[in-house]
């Protein structure tokens, strides 16, 4: 019975399967799934901005409303009201308006004009991981950054796939004269040099996330050209390929509904890696400076101010551990799913 419920199970099963015994591969698949759904909520857990504010029983929403002045909340402060203090005033004066604020009360883009931050605050209880250069809080930028990173790697990973497996597959499919004339246009545009073409764009306009994404994809998406022209020349000869053309099918249906999910191993098993190269692009370009536009929080722009002052050394430490932490976790994750796939009977993580 049990070699029958076995053999049942679909090859996608039985992959995942394998990938569950993988157990640091499958951990940080978990955590780091966590970690990134997590991130979304960070105006909720990482703000300066209350959750919800009574004032003269009226209820206000700052973190979804967006701006509050300080004289809406009996303040005579221009500008937008500062919470935090103003939660203690209450409580001082005690009295019946309240405020509920962010388990981590502190923004990653309040500087020292905001009143108590200071350049250069070393770990406290306050600030869990100090202040940087100019008084932000270096664990809010730290979280803040994360998410900035993963979605950068997985947008450009994505896009690069998409349009290596249109022009591989196309390639590998009809070959020939097709193959012959992309060929040479693949050569052309992988000697374009990238950095300079990066410099360039950045002097002419603003770079932003949307921006480094498209002039990543411009190149990016060699890679996956190749391996999936090799894997569409090699499943186009199979017989079911030719039962499919038998039978009336159109090249597309043929391409994407029979050879592509035959053709899924390269795609899979390299997913994770092209994340940690979109992860070590952008830390690296925002440490050139010419990535994301300042204040954006960036681990590179991080370590840049960091390696600046390195007697500070919380400035180097958090985003070193940060980026050490999340690559690691994703190259466990890579060895993992190649692992899965691999058909070999013994494991090497076991």
């Amino acid at each position: 019975m049990p070699e029958q419920q076995e053999i049942s199970l679909s090859i996608l099963k039985k992959r995942w399967l394998k990938f569950k015994t993988l157990k640091r591969g499958y951990y940080s698949f978990v955590l780091l799934l966590m970690l990134y759904g997590l991130s979304w909520f960070l105006p909720i857990l990482i703000n300066n901005r209350a959750l919800m504010v009574s004032y003269e029983d009226e209820l206000y929403f700052p973190v979804i409303s967006g701006y509050y002045s300080g004289s809406e909340f009996d303040q005579d402060v221009p500008g937008e009201a500062a919470y935090r203090q103003l939660q203690a005033s209450w409580k001082q004066a005690d009295s019946d308006n309240w405020l509920i604020m962010p388990p981590y009360p502190y923004s990653p883009f309040e500087d020292i004009t905001v009143k108590g931050n200071k350049m250069y605050d070393p770990p406290s209880r306050q600030h869990w991981l100090g202040t940087d250069n100019t008084g932000r809080d270096v664990f809010s930028r730290l979280c803040y950054a994360f998410n900035i990173s993963i979605s950068f790697a997985l947008v450009l990973t994505i896009l690069n796939y998409i349009i290596g497996v249109i022009i591989g597959g196309s390639m590998g499919y009809f070959g020939g004269k097709f193959d012959l004339f992309f060929q040479r246009i693949i050569e052309i545009w992988s000697s374009l040099p990238m950095l300079f073409v990066i410099i360039i764009i950045s002097s002419i306009i603003r770079p932003s996330f949307f921006i480094l994404i498209f002039i990543y994809t411009i190149v990016n998406w060699i890679g996956m050209t190749y391996l999936m022209r090799a894997e569409f020349y090699r499943e186009k000869s199979k017989d079911y390929v030719a039962a499919a053309l038998s039978m009336g099918q159109t090249n597309f249906k043929v391409m994407f509904k029979h050879i592509l999910p035959n053709s899924m191993v390269p795609i899979i098993t390299y997913f994770p890696f092209a994340v940690v190269g979109g992860i070590s692009a952008l830390v690296g370009l925002d440490y050139l400076g010419f990535g994301m536009p300042p204040p954006t929080p960036s681990w590179g722009q991080m370590l840049d101010v960091g390696l600046q002052n390195i007697s500070k050394w919380w400035m180097v430490f958090a985003p070193v551990s940060a980026q050490f932490v999340t690559l690691i976790m994703v190259v466990f994750i890579g060895e993992a799913v190649r692992e899965a796939f691999d058909p070999k009977v013994y494991s090497r993580l076991r």
